[in-house]
């Protein structure tokens, strides 16, 4: 048999996309992530962490570039979308899961709180109903999303939302096997 090639199927790869970076364990957290994917058949892609290979590129470009690389290489994208600093999920993981739908990957999310976000807003800002019925930020006027989604209809609609990392994971096994068929 030719070394190049296998009879070996490859297990479908898993980009894992969120500000779990950020977090104080985040080489725990990825451990367990990368537990689950293997028993599920699934390969993680771990984001960069900044021990990418020495270049001449600030750091921040290499892990961009890394990032990139793995995001281009995935067969799915598993996104932490809980709010982050604020009522919104992490702007880079953001921008990762909007790549990965326009390279046509599909994206499961988790960590999206219940509820809509126009619920979540009135909770955080003071709000009122316009004489139209538009829900707007009192001191600004600015509008305030209220289709009844948890997330901005630009991710709720292209992208599937389970409630935990696991249930993602499944959810993504589930979605790429239907893709293969």
């Amino acid at each position: 048999m030719d070394p190049k090639t296998s009879d070996t199927p490859t297990r479908p790869r898993i980009y894992l996309a969120g500000p779990d970076v950020f977090r104080p364990d985040a080489r725990d957290h990825f451990v367990r992530l990368k537990v689950a994917c293997d028993a599920l058949g699934l390969a993680a892609l771990l984001p960069a962490d900044g021990e990418e290979e020495p270049s001449p590129d600030a750091l921040e470009k290499r892990i961009y570039e890394a990032n990139m690389q793995r995001l281009r290489g995935a067969d799915g994208v598993v996104a932490n979308l809980s709010s982050f600093r604020g009522l919104e999920p992490d702007s880079g993981t953001v921008f990762e899961v909007g790549a990965a739908v326009a390279l046509g990957i599909p994206v499961v999310a988790y960590g999206v709180p219940e509820g809509s976000y126009a619920d979540r807003a009135r909770a955080k800002l003071p709000c009122t109903h316009d004489a139209n019925g538009v829900l707007r930020e009192s001191g600004t006027g600015i509008a305030v999303e209220d289709f009844g989604q948890p997330l901005n209809l630009m991710l709720a609609c292209s992208i599937h939302i389970e409630t935990t990392p696991e249930a993602a994971l499944q959810k993504m096994a589930l979605v790429l096997a239907a893709l293969s068929q």
